[in-house]
């Protein structure tokens, strides 16, 4: 896997993904907020299947 997400695109998985499963857990949403668990596992990767599939790299960073 090679990363493609770049710092700020991670940084905003990240936290959509925590708020997401905080609003589940906080009972403000239903249980399809456990799909915050997508974006924060991408971001902690660094890699986004989609974007693999659809040529996307916001990593900036050439091998």
């Amino acid at each position: 896997m090679t990363r493609n997400e770049g710092s700020l695109d991670r940084a905003v998985r990240g936290i959509v993904g925590l708020v997401l499963i905080g609003a589940t857990l906080a009972g403000a949403i239903g249980p399809w907020g456990w799909i915050g668990v997508v974006p924060l596992l991408t971001s902690a990767l660094g890699w986004c299947p989609l974007y693999t599939v659809l040529g996307i790299n916001t990593c900036g960073v050439t091998k």
